[in-house]
């Protein structure tokens, strides 16, 4: 990721020779990336691993927490297809054909 946020940032600062707007635009991009981006801290304190939340998150922190990420998702997995069955069949048929 860090290597596709220094190459949009090059390619930012080139096109910023023909106008200065770009320029500005890769200085938001390298701050929302120091601010936002996975190897970001805010303020300097470490960040806590996340107990829940979407499934579009960072790498967790130890494998005790990917354990208990992975096993709350089979929880949910479970519950989803035990109180919908049709949809989760309908689900498998789409997936599988």
């Amino acid at each position: 990721m860090g290597t596709i946020v220094i190459a949009g940032t090059v390619v930012l600062v080139l096109l910023g020779f023909g106008n200065h707007v770009w320029w500005l635009v890769a200085v938001a991009v390298l701050f929302l990336y120091t601010q936002y981006g996975r190897s970001g801290s805010t303020g300097g304190a470490p960040q806590a691993p996340s107990t829940g939340g979407s499934s579009s998150g960072s790498m967790p922190a130890s494998y005790q927490a990917y354990r208990r990420r992975r096993d709350q998702q089979a929880k949910w997995e479970r519950r989803y297809r035990r109180e919908r069955p049709l949809q989760h069949r309908r689900q498998q048929r789409e997936k599988s054909g």
